[in-house]
């Protein structure tokens, strides 16, 4: 069964084989769903720091990111700010600085702080054109084995894209390596559903090769960290589909794998700062799921080993082309997640307490998919497959 369009009509599919069945109230709500759930009946926490987020400078606005203890240390370094510094400390410092030198300055640093652009000084700046926009094209084959998919990311998109394959059947084993990389636990309560968990560091050889040993028998790999940052680790694409030919490498990053910005951190603020476009992060989790089913299906017409490479930037453009209504801006929408109707969540016993999800929109065939491993605690799992 083939998908396109993904924001378009309700039903999809070719007579005789099937159908897809996307109520959109439903899809648009588990876009957000990271903010839906409940443990314990309390909502989850925020995950932003207390200094970043919009500041003004001497000629326009910056964005800080600092969920990561890390990112906060580093921009109060930069802006030569004591520990205990406030966001009004922070404020008043970014004002007495350009925006593009403060960008620069950030992420010599290793930081993530973004200039706010305009649609034309974004589409001005070289790394546009080679931002490719994603076209959605998606097949299920339900009748085939349990696909085996190894995540390495954290924060939101890629794990929405595991979390989607797990909900479709797919044994999916997600790996963390805390203290190095940190997760976000009030994210990871959400998109850990779906997933057995383990921890790794791909910085100790005996750990490197008990990952290299699930990617030799794994059908997809995803990763969302920098172009080249895993290569650095002897794990690029060649050297994976070395060890494993028809492995599908799944990469998602800030601003894709090719021009000047390729290798720049980004988290989805930041780029929504920088592009001018405002478009939730989950989006990009389920093109990049729609990118591997595409790569699977390639695989097995075709042959060989296939990447799909999806980004935020590349994500901002796609709704850009399909044009905007005359006089209409997005903070007019209408919030459609107030007062859901209860018959869309569901409630089950997780590691941490009692939790109450949205379920999956999408049904196939008349089928609900769904989650079965729910949310636990990070690296309870044996390095296995399941089958």
């Amino acid at each position: 069964m083939v998908l396109r369009h993904f924001w378009g009509a309700r039903k999809w599919g070719v007579p005789g084989s099937g159908y897809a069945d996307l109520p959109h109230h439903h899809a648009l709500a588990e876009v957000k769903s990271e903010r839906l759930y409940e443990i314990g009946g309390e909502p989850p926490q925020s995950t932003w720091g207390d200094v970043g987020g919009l500041h003004k400078t001497l000629d326009g606005h910056v964005r800080i990111h600092d969920s990561f203890p890390h990112q906060r240390l580093g921009t109060l370094r930069l802006l030569e700010l004591p520990l205990e510094a406030s966001r009004d400390d922070v404020a008043s410092e970014t004002k007495l600085w350009r925006s593009i030198d403060l960008e620069t300055s950030g992420i010599e640093r290793g930081l993530a702080i973004y200039a706010l652009r305009t649609y034309d000084e974004g589409d001005a700046h070289p790394q546009v054109s080679l931002t490719i926009s994603p076209e959605v094209l998606i097949r299920i084959d339900a009748s085939g084995p349990c696909l085996r998919v190894v995540e390495f990311s954290r924060v939101i998109a890629a794990p929405v894209a595991d979390k989607t394959l797990a909900a479709h059947g797919a044994d999916a084993l997600w790996v963390t390596s805390p203290p190095h990389l940190p997760g976000l636990p009030p994210l990871d309560r959400e998109f850990g559903r779906g997933k057995r968990t383990i921890q790794l560091d791909i910085g100790d050889p005996s750990d490197k090769a008990r990952l290299l040993e699930r990617l030799r028998t794994a059908d997809a790999f995803i990763q969302g960290y920098r172009p080249g940052s895993l290569a650095a680790h002897g794990l690029s694409p060649a050297e994976l589909a070395a060890a494993n030919p028809g492995l599908v490498v799944a990469n998602l990053s800030a601003f894709g794998p090719d021009g000047p910005w390729s290798g720049r951190r980004g988290f989805d603020p930041l780029v929504q700062t920088c592009s001018g476009m405002n478009l939730w992060t989950t989006a990009l989790g389920y093109f990049l799921a729609s990118g591997i089913s595409a790569a699977l299906h390639k695989r097995a017409t075709e042959g060989g080993s296939w990447i799909a490479d999806a980004s935020l930037a590349g994500v901002m453009k796609y709704p850009r082309s399909l044009g905007q209504y005359a006089g209409k801006t997005g903070f007019e929408a209408h919030d459609i997640t107030n007062n859901l109707p209860e018959n869309l969540f569901q409630r089950r016993e997780t590691d941490f307490g009692m939790t109450k999800y949205l379920k999956h929109s999408a049904t196939v065939e008349g089928h609900e998919p769904g989650w079965d491993v729910m949310p636990k605690i990070s690296g309870t799992d044996e390095p296995r497959w399941l089958s």
